[in-house]
């Protein structure tokens, strides 16, 4: 009977860790997608960073051009 309530315990402690560490997992998993979710926002604001850096070299580029058009005249 021992060996049997001793086999008992086991399980039951087994059954409490497996709980446990499902609910760490289902939690690890929701900051994983909140994570990846920051990161997609972040690579989106740097597209837009560079398509304006792009945009703004272009005007200033377009603006040298008029100035050297003009000491030329």
């Amino acid at each position: 009977m021992d060996i049997l309530k001793s086999f008992e315990e086991k399980i039951a402690f087994a059954v409490e860790k497996i709980k446990i560490l499902k609910n760490e997992k289902t939690i690890l998993e929701k900051q994983v997608e909140q994570l990846e979710n920051m990161m997609k926002a972040k690579d989106q604001e740097m597209d837009k960073l560079v398509a304006e850096k792009t945009a703004i070299k272009t005007r200033i580029e377009d603006l040298f051009n008029e100035l050297e058009s003009i000491e030329l005249k």
